[in-house]
């Protein structure tokens, strides 16, 4: 059976958590930089953990200003410690809370730029490896990024979007340009069900281009989150794929 895990982005402070928490089977907590903070993470957790879904940190540049979607560029030592700062922090509340945190998806800005950038993606890969082994790394499927964590030695989930478009070389369409989301549910849907059943997406060209969907990620801001997520899971489930949070490959 085919199968895909669900992931949302967590612990903002956009008030959908425990709601979205019903859809999804990994949360991607916010380390309280780019948004949110201490109780947010808290309170995340608490519902996560009676829902049984699936943690993972998601830290980012130190931009709250801009939600971590400003393109920075820190030197080595300053981003390792932004790093180590965010994921000890998350790692102690998860510790409190009774979970354990699985994996780290980084946000936003880091996120992209590590995609394209290898030494921004081996400098990610090491500091998570370094401060735990057995955490995965969550990236963008076919990014420089997946690939720094599996020479990392790291266990990696290939991830894809619901509703982001994506370029001929596989990257995602900037937020900058207009057509970077997809508005529509049904185009939204019909790219999941491609991603997870025939491992492809179309991209802006028309051409298709190879993805591996471990993980698909369903934004949680925005007053339409909830209705997205529950129409994305009924169409999965529809079609014979199960949805949970195993997902992984082993480096």
């Amino acid at each position: 059976m085919t199968t895909v895990d669900l992931n949302a982005d967590l612990a903002e402070g956009c008030g959908n958590d425990r709601a979205l928490l019903q859809y999804v089977t990994s949360a991607n907590l916010c380390c309280g930089i780019h948004a949110g903070g201490a109780a947010h993470i808290a309170a995340a957790l608490a519902w996560a953990k009676a829902e049984n879904v699936r943690i993972g940190a998601h830290p980012s540049f130190p931009d709250r200003d801009n939600f971590g979607r400003k393109n920075m560029a820190l030197p080595p030592d300053e981003l390792r410690a932004w790093l180590r700062y965010q994921l000890g922090a998350t790692a102690a509340l998860c510790r409190a809370a009774g979970v354990a945190m699985a994996y780290v998806k980084p946000h936003g800005a880091l996120y992209n730029q590590a995609a394209q950038d290898p030494e921004l993606a081996r400098l990610i890969a090491e500091t998570v490896r370094g401060f735990d082994p057995a955490l995965r790394l969550m990236a963008l499927s076919g990014s420089l990024l997946l690939q720094a964590g599996r020479e990392a030695g790291l266990g990696v989930i290939s991830e894809v979007f619901a509703d982001r478009r994506y370029l001929p070389d596989g990257s995602l369409v900037p937020r900058s340009r207009a057509d970077a989301q997809i508005d529509n549910d049904e185009e939204a849907v019909a790219q999941v069900l491609q991603m997870v059943r025939e491992g492809t997406v179309t991209a802006t060209d028309g051409s298709r281009v190879p993805v591996r969907a471990d993980s698909v990620c369903l934004h949680g801001d925005g007053a339409h989150a909830l209705e997205f997520a529950a129409l994305i899971r009924k169409a999965l489930e529809q079609n014979g794929i199960e949805i949970r949070a195993e997902n992984f490959q082993v480096a």
